[in-house]
């Protein structure tokens, strides 16, 4: 009786096992688009890598009318922050769940396509570094939700997620560098007073993998890591993600 209890139950695990192989297997891609003329659809901003001790940060999130010059009419997603502490991270972060198609447990390749509004002029010099090629622009995912909180150690905002160290070149297991926002527009040609913004896009495919927690969801994370200290502002314009499933 033992016996044949053990093997009813050992072919019930196997059946599920190999239920849950199948559908891992055949979990369909899914493909994301977030057009921000549309609203903030469920993105939402932070800041951190910064002290509440330094003053006039100049922090600001929303929804705001794309510049004129881009010749766009709408809105754009625009993140905008003094950099006083040479390392201010300013990004969107989005849930994805299971009524996105998020399978639990899948692991995933993310592939952005990312199209933002910047006003850093290429080779332009800066206080700490150039005002377009020291900002770095990043994306990736991340199982857990990125919250940012202060060290009571150091007196500084952190966020909980590997975004890589400071605005380095490698980035980290929740953001990888896409590239920087320099914008193409010769420093010695406009205004550095008042630049125009341009409109650019960027593909990237997250370096890392992403899988998904047991509830069936993972966070988005788009950003900047800013090694340039002075302000800077940036409009994301659309967002399209690309989760492809990996065995």
């Amino acid at each position: 009786m033992k016996k044949r209890l053990l093997l009813v139950v050992g072919i019930v695990v196997g059946v599920g096992l190999i239920i849950y192989a199948v559908l891992t297997a055949i979990s369909p891609s899914i493909r994301l688009e977030f057009d921000f003329r549309h609203g903030a659809q469920g993105w939402e901003a932070g800041f951190a890598e910064y002290s509440p001790e330094m003053e006039d940060m100049m922090l600001e999130a929303g929804l705001k009318p794309l510049p004129s010059e881009l010749g766009i009419n709408g809105t754009g997603y625009y993140l905008k922050g003094m950099n006083r502490s040479d390392d201010l991270f300013m990004f969107l972060k989005r849930r994805l769940g299971p009524e996105d198609g998020v399978v639990p447990g899948q692991k995933y390749r993310l592939r952005f396509t990312i199209i933002f509004a910047s006003n850093a002029p290429s080779g332009a010099v800066g206080i700490g570094g150039s005002l377009g090629e020291a900002v770095l622009l990043k994306a990736g995912g991340s199982p857990v939700e990125p919250e940012v909180y202060l060290d009571p150690d150091a007196n500084y905002y952190v966020i909980d997620v590997d975004k890589g160290l400071g605005n380095d070149e490698k980035g980290g297991a929740a953001a990888s560098v896409v590239g920087n926002i320099a914008n193409g527009l010769s420093a010695e040609e406009v205004d550095l007073e008042n630049p125009p913004y341009v409109s650019l896009t960027r593909q990237h495919t997250h370096e890392y993998t992403v899988t998904a927690n047991p509830d069936g969801e993972l966070w988005l994370v788009v950003g900047t890591d800013s090694g340039f200290e002075g302000l800077t502002g940036i409009y994301y314009q659309n967002i399209t993600v690309t989760l492809t499933p990996v065995k």
